[in-house]
C-alpha cells in the first residue's frame, strides 16, 4: 500500500505535459488548454500498433492526438461525483448495472466499456445453434440496461494504469471501422471482462474445432450444420464423406456439451428428418467427456458421441442426474465416449486416448470444444503489476471483490475473479478443540458436523462436507475413509468402515483439514455467482461511500462479505426433458423438469422483452419447427 501511495505521490509530482503518451513519427503536442479530467480523451491509434488480444501497457500504445492527455494525477480540477467504469458486457456487468437504482446518477458518475453493445443470455446459446431460439431473442442492447443510470462506450480495454487510475481503450477492430483509441480516467474500477476459451495446449483445437462461448459462435455452428447435410446429400458423394460429413463430435460433458448434443439431436430428428430421410442412418452425435470409467458398451450401434474425462457426463451435478443423462442419451443414440482425453485435432478428424490407453481418430463434419476457461489477457496484464496475484486464471479478490493489490480502487467480479479462500488446516488445533466438546482427546462424527457447519461461516468450503455428513453421503464417507487410512497403515485400518460410532484422534482430523482444503475450489464459473456478485456489488456502491481522501470506495460497516448462494443447476438433455439439481429438494429429472426448464429460462430473461420474445420462440418452434435454411 505504502509503495501504492509512493507511486501515485511520484505519478502527482511529476511535470504535467499535453502529451502524456509517446506519439507516432510526425505527431505533435496539443497547443489547446488542458481539458478537465472527467472526459474521455479521443486518442487515435494505428491499427498494427494495438491487439485487442493482447493487453498492453498504457505507455506502450502509439497514438496521435491533438486533445489533452491529462491523467488524474496531473488534473487540478476538483472533482463532483466520483468515475466508476465497468468494463464488460456479461453478466455480472449487466445485472450491476439492473441491480443500481435510478437515482445513481446523483453520487457516482457510472461508465461501462465493453467491445459487445449487448448482454447475451448464455444458458440458452445452444438454441440458438439449432434454430430453436432466435438470436436477438436472447440478447439485450446494453444501452438499455445503462439508460439513465450511466454512459456506454463501446471499446475494449486494451491496458490498465492503477498508478494513475487511468485506462486505454479502443473501438474493436472486428466492427469494420478504424480503430479509435483513447484514455479514461477512473476512480474506482470494475472489471468484469470475463475468461477467454481454454485449449489446454491440445494441437489443432483452435484450426479445426469450433468454440462455443458467443452469438457468433452459434450461428457457425448452425451455418456449419446445414452445411454437411447438404453436402451429403449431392448425389455420388462417397459414403466414407457422408459419413465423416454426419459425424458431430462435442468435447466436454459439462451442461454446455450436454445441452449443444440435446439440441444438435432434436433438430436432427425433429426437422431435418423429413428432408433428409436417406441421410438419418449415417449420423453420428458424439460427447467426449474428458474424465474417469469406461463404459465399452456404449460403443455399438449409436448415433451421438460425447467425450467425457469423467465416467460420467455432467459430473459437478448428482450422480443420480448423470446417469439419467447417461440413459437418456443412450435411448437417443448419443454416444457418450467416456474417460477419455483429447490428444489432437486435424483437419476432420480428433484422435482421443482411452483408460487403455490405444489412441484411435474420430472423424467429424464438425466438432464443438465446450470445456474450459481460461485466463483473459488483460488480467494476465494486470497481475503482473500486483505481486498479491497469484491466481492460474482470475484476478484475486478479498472476501468484498476488491482486487488483491490494488488498495481498494479496484474491484472485480464474474469469470474475471476468485475470491481468495482461507484455509481451515491452519487453525486445525484451534478448531480440534472447539470440536471436542468432552475433552476426551477425540471428534466424533456428531461433533466433526456441528464444527463443520459453525466452521463453514468462516471456511465456506466446509459447508458442502457438513451437509454430506449429515446425509451420510458416501463421498464424504470415502474422503473421511482415506484420510484415516492415510495415517494407519491402509488396509489394517481399523476405519475402513465409516460409522456413527467412530471417532477421530487429532492427527487423523488433521490429516482430513489437509484432505478437505486440497478440493478447495473457487466459485463456479456461472452466471449464476456473475449474477449474483453484480448484485452484491451494486448494493456496496448504494450503500457505501467514497472516500475523498483516500480515493477508494468504503463498503457501509453494515455491508457483510459476498457470500454465494446456490440455488440449483439445470441442464437440457433432448426430448423436452431436463435435469435439475435443487439444494435440500434433490435431483429432478424428465418432462416435467423439461417443462420447468422452459419456464425458468423464458422468466429469468433480463428484460420483459427478452420473456416475450423466448415465449414466441417456444411456441413457434413447437408449432412450426425450425428454420432449416443456411443464412
Amino acid at each position: 500500500m505504502q509503495a501504492l501511495a509512493a507511486k501515485n505521490a511520484q505519478a502527482a509530482a511529476g511535470p504535467s505535459r499535453q502529451c502524456a503518451v509517446p506519439a507516432r513519427t510526425g505527431s505533435r503536442c496539443s497547443r489547446r488548454p488542458a481539458q478537465p479530467a472527467r472526459q474521455a480523451q479521443p486518442i487515435f491509434a494505428s491499427a498494427d500498433k494495438v491487439s485487442p488480444l493482447k493487453a498492453q501497457a498504457v505507455d506502450d500504445i502509439a497514438v496521435y492526438t491533438e486533445v489533452s492527455t491529462q491523467s488524474v494525477a496531473d488534473a487540478q480540477v476538483k472533482l463532483e461525483k466520483p468515475r466508476v467504469v465497468v468494463l464488460g458486457s456479461g453478466w455480472a456487468s449487466a445485472c450491476f448495472f439492473k441491480a443500481l437504482p435510478k437515482d445513481i446518477k446523483e453520487k457516482y458518475e457510472v461508465v461501462m466499456v465493453s467491445p459487445r453493445n449487448y448482454f447475451l443470455y448464455t444458458p440458452l446459446l445452444p438454441a440458438v445453434a439449432v434454430g430453436t431460439m432466435e438470436e436477438r431473442s436472447i440478447v439485450e442492447p446494453v444501452r438499455n440496461l445503462v439508460l439513465g443510470k450511466g454512459d456506454y462506450y463501446e471499446a475494449v480495454c486494451k491496458a490498465i494504469d492503477p498508478v494513475r487510475k487511468e485506462l486505454v481503450a479502443c473501438f474493436p477492430k472486428d466492427a469494420g471501422l478504424d480503430e479509435a483509441c483513447f484514455k479514461i480516467a477512473y476512480d474506482i474500477l470494475i472489471i468484469g471482462v470475463g475468461s477467454v476459451n481454454n485449449t489446454f495446449g491440445v494441437k489443432g483445437v483452435a484450426e479445426y474445432c469450433q468454440f462455443f462461448k458467443s452469438i457468433e459462435d452459434a450461428n457457425t455452428l448452425r451455418k456449419r450444420i446445414s452445411e454437411c447435410f447438404e453436402r451429403a446429400a449431392l448425389p455420388y458423394t462417397p459414403e466414407e464423406e457422408r459419413k465423416k460429413l454426419l459425424s458431430f463430435v462435442i468435447c466436454g460433458g459439462g451442461p454446455t456439451g450436454v445441452e449443444v448434443a440435446a439440441e444438435i439431436h432434436d433438430f436432427v430428428f425433429n426437422d431435418l428428418k423429413a428432408h433428409y430421410p436417406e441421410l438419418l442412418k449415417d449420423v453420428r452425435i458424439r460427447v467426449i467427456e474428458l474424465m474417469a470409467a469406461h463404459y465399452p458398451e456404449l460403443l455399438k450401434d449409436v448415433r451421438i458421441r460425447v467425450i467425457e474425462l469423467m465416467d460420467y457426463v455432467l459430473s459437478t451435478y448428482d450422480r443420480k442426474i448423470g446417469e439419467f443423462t447417461h440413459k437418456q442419451f443412450e435411448r437417443a443414440g448419443i454416444e457418450l465416449v467416456l474417460n477419455t482425453r483429447v490428444a489432437s485435432v486435424r483437419d476432420g478428424y480428433v484422435s482421443v486416448v482411452p483408460k487403455s490407453g490405444e489412441e484411435f481418430e474420430i472423424p467429424f463434419g464438425s466438432c464443438v470444444w465446450a470445456t474450459g476457461i481460461a485466463m483473459n489477457p488483460l488480467i494476465k496484464e494486470l497481475q503482473q503489476q500486483f505481486p498479491e496475484q497469484t491466481h492460474f486464471r482470475s484476478a484475486l479478490t478479498d472476501e468484498f471483490l476488491r482486487v488483491k493489490g490494488s488498495d481498494g480502487s479496484i474491484w472485480a467480479f464474474g469469470d474475471a475473479s476468485t475470491i481468495e479462500q482461507p484455509r481451515a488446516l491452519q487453525r486445525a488445533d484451534e478448531l480440534f478443540e472447539q470440536a471436542d466438546t468432552n475433552k476426551d482427546g477425540l471428534v466424533g462424527l456428531k461433533e466433526l458436523q456441528a464444527l463443520l457447519t459453525e466452521a463453514s461461516k468462516e471456511f465456506s468450503h466446509l459447508e458442502e462436507h457438513a451437509r454430506f455428513l449429515e446425509a451420510k453421503n458416501k463421498r464424504f464417507g470415502g474422503l473421511l475413509q482415506r484420510a484415516l487410512a492415510g495415517n494407519s497403515n491402509g488396509a489394517e485400518s481399523p476405519m475402513q468402515t465409516v460409522e456413527e460410532t467412530d471417532e477421530l484422534t487429532k492427527e487423523q482430523f488433521k490429516a482430513l483439514l489437509e484432505k478437505i482444503d486440497s478440493g478447495l475450489r473457487a466459485l463456479p464459473a456461472t452466471a449464476q455467482v456473475a449474477k449474483q456478485q453484480g448484485e452484491y456489488l451494486a448494493e456496496v456502491l448504494k450503500r457505501g461511500s467514497f472516500d475523498q481522501q483516500a480515493k477508494v470506495l468504503q463498503p457501509n460497516e453494515k455491508q457483510a462479505p459476498f457470500k454465494y448462494n446456490h440455488k440449483g443447476s439445470l441442464a437440457y438433455v433432448g426430448g423436452d426433458q431436463a435435469v435439475m439439481d435443487i439444494p435440500k429438494v434433490g435431483p429432478i429429472f424428465g418432462t416435467g423438469a423439461g417443462i420447468m426448464w422452459k419456464g425458468y429460462e423464458t422468466f429469468a430473461q433480463i428484460s420483459l422483452r427478452n420473456q416475450l420474445l423466448v415465449i414466441s420462440d417456444w411456441v413457434r418452434t413447437k408449432l412450426f419447427g425450425r428454420d432449416i435454411s443456411r443464412v
